[in-house]
């Protein structure tokens, strides 16, 4: 899966967030989901939606090499990271976490936001042209 997104069909109601925090943290807790839709201030109902484009920054910066690319996606081994945070402060959309003790957290492209998404702002790029116009 290829997460893609078109921000300007996004209305900022954060149902990708809530199905990011259940299904990867199994917990219903949006702050902490490796998607963020948020507002372009001043404008009302403007959003642009920060997620993992799979770039691979932080894999450049890790000094483990906890970060590795499999198939697609950027993965975690969990048993190499050491928390230094390096990933985090790499990550230029600022969707990678590292909280409260854990070890460092990012999308798996699992596609939990894109069958969310009542918009279709969120959408794989590999099965659909993205987007209702």
């Amino acid at each position: 899966m290829h997460l893609a997104t078109i921000d300007k069909l996004c209305s900022g109601c954060k149902a990708c967030q809530l199905a990011c925090s259940m299904t990867r943290r199994k917990e219903v807790n949006p702050k902490r989901s490796f998607i963020r839709p948020e507002g372009r201030f001043p404008a009302p109902g403007d959003y642009i939606i920060k997620y993992c484009t799979q770039c691979g920054e932080c894999a450049n910066v890790c000094p483990t090499g906890a970060i590795s690319k499999k198939g697609d996606i950027y993965d975690i081994d969990e048993d190499l990271c050491i928390q230094c945070g390096a990933c985090v402060a790499a990550c230029p959309f600022s969707v990678m976490l590292l909280l409260d003790g854990e070890k460092a957290k990012k999308c798996n492209a699992c596609g939990a936001c894109v069958a969310a998404c009542p918009r279709a702002a969120v959408y794989d790029s590999d099965t659909s042209k993205g987007g209702r116009y």
